[in-house]
């Protein structure tokens, strides 16, 4: 007898974009962890005599106008935007999580209300709530954070909501609610896991528009404040200085681009891995099969309708 092979729901896992997307997302991600170990001067350390001077042996990167090492600033600045960016993504999934499970699980007034909520926020560019979110709670990476978490909410809400729609008409919630289990027990320790791996690759996602976002807050002035570094405010600072120290603007904004251009190849082998023939195009023989079949039925219309 000939055994038949088992349907594979997934796609490739170990793809050369998945492992080099990867590889540079956690050597940036260790640079950053390890900035006291690797910088070789400290994050506001100041030496005038070294101002704006170009890379060498002491200063790999060069140095800014006040004579500090821009390679340690990088390295420091990465810490907070990365830390910054992940606490925008917790504080989205603590609040949208449940919401998006609760309103798609009971439904009813909670959802309208819910959905209106969501509707109101995503009306909005994200980056001019979050200029008024700021506008009210004053300067500061931590009140930009809690602005751009918020604002993220809806974006989890709504999906969280879909897989649950889908989730809770499935043979194995109604086992469960035969048994007796109760309906929050359900939803967090039945449903939401199940909703887990489509909700990684929105988060992965979330995680590079927050990177993008922080960046923009932090250009205008509504982040850090000095002498803290951030990617974003030491563009802003090496912007006035790129005719005679390019590197200023160029490095920051360079580790900004490659660190959102990993995070997206990387949350687009994950969804290629999860549904993989959801990202496949078809083949040029099964297209021109589709384009046979609908000449075929449409010539068929056409029979049936002369002939009546």
């Amino acid at each position: 007898m000939k055994k038949h092979k088992s349907h594979q729901t997934h796609g490739t896992f170990l793809t050369p974009p998945f492992i080099i997307s990867g590889a540079i997302l956690l050597l940036i991600i260790i640079c950053c962890a390890l900035a006291p170990v690797l910088a070789p001067y400290g994050e506001s350390e100041q030496n005038l005599s070294s101002s704006l001077a170009p890379p060498s042996k002491e200063h790999l990167l060069g140095a800014d106008k006040m004579g500090r090492d821009l390679f340690s600033r990088l390295l420091y600045g990465g810490r907070v935007t990365l830390v910054s960016a992940i606490a925008v993504v917790i504080i989205s999934v603590i609040i949208g999580a449940p919401l998006g499970l609760f309103s798609g699980y009971y439904g009813g007034k909670f959802d309208s209300i819910v959905g209106r909520f969501c509707d109101v926020l995503l009306s909005f560019p994200s980056l001019l709530l979050a200029f008024l979110f700021v506008a009210a709670l004053g300067r500061g990476m931590a009140n930009a954070v809690i602005a751009l978490g918020i604002i993220y909410v809806p974006m989890i809400t709504r999906l969280v909501r879909s897989l649950t729609l889908v989730e809770k008409n499935k043979t194995y919630v109604e086992a469960a609610e035969s048994i007796g289990f109760s309906r929050p027990y359900i939803l967090f320790r039945h449903i939401l896991p199940n909703c887990v791996d489509t909700m990684m690759v929105q988060l992965t996602l979330d995680l590079a528009y927050a990177i993008l976002d922080l960046a923009a807050l932090s250009f205008i002035g509504l982040g850090v404040s000095p002498p803290t570094a951030d990617w974003g405010a030491m563009l802003q600072e090496g912007r006035n200085f790129l005719l005679m120290s390019p590197l200023l603007a160029l490095a920051p904004g360079a580790a900004i681009v490659v660190m959102v251009i990993s995070l997206n190849v990387f949350s687009d082998c994950i969804t290629q891995y999860i549904d993989p023939q959801g990202r496949v195009l078809p083949s040029f023989e099964k297209m021109e099969k589709h384009r046979a079949n609908w000449i075929r039925s449409l010539r068929n219309l056409r029979r049936s309708e002369n002939g009546n």
